[in-house]
């Protein structure tokens, strides 16, 4: 997995074997959230310890209870529109399980809440059983693969017509996007872990995406054009009417005060942003 200024973390048996060095020095969300100053080897993995103890991420013990880690977060986005009926189904990815689909709001959040950037994974069977007893579908348990593509198209098998998917690679976002034409379904494209791609991807990729995720990617903050933000220190972006009604709704379940206002878009204050910004 990716994580923590996206630095690479390998996990085996439940341990940390193997750590990167981060792309950036300091987050606004784990400022707030862990108390981290300065992004480093060491505390990503702390971090990745803290998930292991917390969650039993890539483990057999893996839980699927936590609740709201930040607000407007992918994972609490797509839960409350699961919750108020926007959507049918959701396509996203878990750890020991690789593509999921889900129209649980509670799994969803419970696979998502912690969830950073994961590139690969083996099968665990306790965790994939752990998401078929919620309903979950797992698209590949013996290889547990991380396919996006094949998981829209399952989802559109099994007769679901409003569907979201969260994406990280610009060719993933176009396939899905002809699915989405071919067999005449709602889709709404959810764009995370975008930090270190290049300009030309980024730029292919915001034009497929309902919503973006700023991550600490200065090329997503450069060509957005979003028609509603939330928050301005990692926002969320969204870029199309379908992505704006989805943030609408999930700013009607955030207890605490919210500022609604008129403005040119992006907001980003300058000492509220990642650095340095990839």
């Amino acid at each position: 997995m990716e994580l923590f200024g996206k630095t690479r973390v390998v996990v085996k048996d439940g341990k940390v074997v193997e750590v990167g060095e981060p792309m950036a020095e300091w987050c606004p969300v784990f400022s707030k959230t862990a108390g981290v100053s300065k992004l480093t080897a060491h505390e990503a993995k702390k971090n990745m310890e803290y998930r292991i103890r917390e969650l039993g991420m890539f483990t057999p013990q893996r839980r699927f209870d936590h609740g709201v880690f930040v607000k407007f977060g992918v994972s609490e986005i797509l839960m409350t529109a699961l919750r108020r009926g926007l959507l049918d189904t959701t396509v996203t990815v878990c750890d020991g399980a690789g593509t999921v689909i889900s129209g649980d709001p509670g799994l969803v959040q419970g696979m998502g809440a912690l969830m950073s950037g994961l590139i690969e994974t083996d099968p665990i069977p306790e965790i994939i059983a752990g998401i078929e007893a919620r309903g979950g579908v797992v698209i590949d348990k013996e290889k547990a693969r991380i396919d996006q593509v094949s998981g829209l198209v399952k989802a559109c098998e099994m007769g679901h017509r409003n569907i979201a998917v969260s994406v990280v690679f610009p060719r993933d976002a176009l396939r899905l996007r002809a699915i989405e034409k071919e067999r005449g379904i709602n889709l709404i494209l959810m764009g995370a872990h975008l930090t270190g791609l290049k300009t030309d991807e980024i730029e292919e990729l915001i034009g497929a995406l309902d919503i973006v995720t700023g991550c600490a990617s200065k090329t997503v903050r450069d060509k957005v054009k979003p028609v509603i933000q939330m928050g301005t220190s990692v926002p969320m972006f969204a870029m199309t009417q379908k992505g704006k009604e989805l943030l609408c709704e999930r700013a009607k379940e955030v207890d605490s005060p919210l500022l609604v206002n008129t403005m040119k878009l992006p907001v980003l204050p300058e000492h509220k942003q990642p650095r340095p910004l990839g």
